[in-house]
């Protein structure tokens, strides 16, 4: 992966907005919230406030994921939301290309991760110092040697998708952290966060917020 940092210079694109929750489709290549350094200070997080000041993070995505993301408008939002992910009452969805032809139609993988210390920030499998992580998985249908699934993620560790995917054989097209070979040489890391269901923190209300995959 190159040093450089050039996030895509596209406008904020706005999925759902009211009082208390503002939903948005993060870009590819994007920042969750700064890097170290003057030169990560472009982020996600920047041109929400920049848009709306009182807004305040509640999760991320990796930079080079794209999809839904929620932030809160308020504190108490904040509060209520971080809580939902903390509880894993919010649910998330994933759409992936990933190499190879998957032979089952669903499965599930059960791996324990843990950052590995040397090589920041990847992570590893470690069955005795690694957390629970739980990854659920759907075949859409196969693609040229590659194959459309979908995810759901059971557990929200790091890298816990592309590291999962990557051990059963099947790492995500374009990761540059997992893929290797031919799987690597796409113009983009092909994961997508595609929908977000979480409860409204006012009403308590049921919602589910979705973004198209741009692949």
């Amino acid at each position: 992966m190159s040093d450089a940092y050039t996030p895509p210079d596209t406008p904020l694109e706005i999925i759902h907005q009211d009082h208390e929750v503002l939903l948005v489709n993060k870009p590819a290549g994007l920042l969750s919230v700064p890097g170290k350094g003057e030169h990560l200070a472009d982020c996600l997080l920047a041109r929400v406030q920049a848009a709306f000041p009182e807004a305040l993070l509640v999760h991320r995505l990796d930079r080079d994921t794209s999809g839904v993301m929620v932030f809160a408008l308020t504190p108490h939002a904040q509060r209520n939301l971080g809580l939902q992910f903390e509880k894993r009452q919010a649910k998330k969805t994933y759409l992936a290309r990933v190499w190879g032809q998957v032979v089952e139609k669903t499965g599930r993988i059960d791996l324990p991760l843990i950052v590995d210390w040397p090589n920041r920030p990847l992570q590893h499998v470690d069955f005795e110092r690694g957390k629970p992580a739980v990854t659920d998985w759907r075949v859409l249908r196969h693609e040229d040697g590659t194959t459309r699934v979908r995810l759901y993620p059971q557990t929200g560790r790091s890298h816990q998708l592309r590291v999962h995917m990557k051990e059963i054989g099947h790492p995500i097209l374009g990761d540059p952290f997992y893929a290797e070979g031919a799987a690597r040489e796409f113009p983009r890391l092909m994961l997508h966060a595609e929908n977000l269901r979480l409860r409204h923190p006012e009403s308590g209300k049921g919602m589910s917020f979705s973004a198209k995959a741009p692949f």
